[in-house]
């Protein structure tokens, strides 16, 4: 896990919330996290991103796995997987512009978007290599030696456009090509992981039932928490976020679903669930969910 906070990381550099302030001040129960994204393998060798969060250059220096091994240039980075367009899951795609072998994944809608913003043209285009996955069609990532043994199915989950994208009446929970979740399997296992969703739906709850392993949206603990608390004006619904508390959240929604192990994970820093000792981290431990964090190693 690379990075387990929502967009602007926690603390958040300027924000100055009850959550923040424990953060800002060292406090040991409230520990800094950066911005949302996975790093995964079959072998341990060669890796792929989910997500590309803007802390990518300081997470990759956080972990040791992704240095590089050999020769005057190398990575263990082959790939990188998208399921939005949002900034904090594209903008670390810039810190892999020097002339590095890479296969990128998405949906069509998503590498329209990249290919709409000519920043992201510092990819050079004849060493990264940009694929289109079809929704509900596993496919096997691969890399510049081949097949990765990990294979990624797309599947749309409710949702909104990227906020940089939003028209003048965006659709708030809609289910597109813009935001999506993802199933990975390899070596016999698998997992899923959905950084963003604005509803469970049915479909949604019968495709994770039984899961082994879920990594799953935990932005607010309440819909009402950055107007509440005073740092903002949009809801978790405006934004595109189902809560983790209350009868329509994720705690309640996930319950009876039967999956073994639940990670929260793209957690806003108002989200006092962030604080090891608060009273939200122990209901949320005791309904079986775990709290993502920064270097946390999870294996299906």
């Amino acid at each position: 896990m690379l990075g387990s906070a929502a967009g602007g990381g926690y603390p958040q550099w300027n924000c100055n919330c009850d959550t923040c302030r424990r953060a800002w001040s060292g406090d040991p129960a409230a520990k800094a996290r950066t911005q949302s994204s996975l790093a995964i393998s079959a072998d341990g060798e060669s890796w792929f991103l989910l997500n590309a969060s803007p802390d990518l250059r300081k997470q990759i220096l956080d972990t040791p796995l992704l240095h590089p091994k050999s020769g005057r240039r190398h990575s263990p980075i082959i790939g990188a997987v998208l399921t939005n367009g949002d900034v904090d899951h594209v903008c670390g795609l810039i810190n892999l512009r020097e002339s590095q072998p890479l296969t990128l994944y998405a949906t069509s809608r998503i590498h329209e978007v990249l290919a709409a913003n000519s920043v992201f043209q510092v990819l050079n285009a004849d060493l990264v290599k940009r694929r289109t996955l079809a929704l509900n069609s596993p496919v096997e990532l691969e890399g510049p030696d081949g097949p990765s043994g990990i294979t990624v199915e797309m599947f749309t989950v409710p949702g909104k456009v990227a906020l940089y994208l939003e028209g003048a009446a965006p659709v708030l929970d809609g289910e597109t090509e813009d935001t999506v979740g993802l199933r990975i399997s390899g070596n016999g296992k698998s997992f899923f992981y959905i950084p963003g969703c604005a509803r469970l739906t049915s479909t949604l709850a019968d495709r994770v039932r039984g899961a082994e392993l879920l990594l799953f949206d935990g932005t607010l603990w309440r819909d009402d928490e950055m107007v509440v608390q005073g740092v903002g004006t949009k809801t978790g619904r405006r934004m595109g976020h189902m809560s983790v508390s209350g009868p329509d959240g994720s705690l309640a929604a996930f319950a009876d679903l039967g999956i073994r192990r639940k990670i929260f994970i793209h957690i806003n820093n108002t989200n006092p669930i962030l604080l090891d000792d608060s009273p939200e981290r122990a209901f949320v431990k005791e309904a079986g969910w775990e709290v993502g964090e920064d270097g946390m190693e999870v294996s299906p």
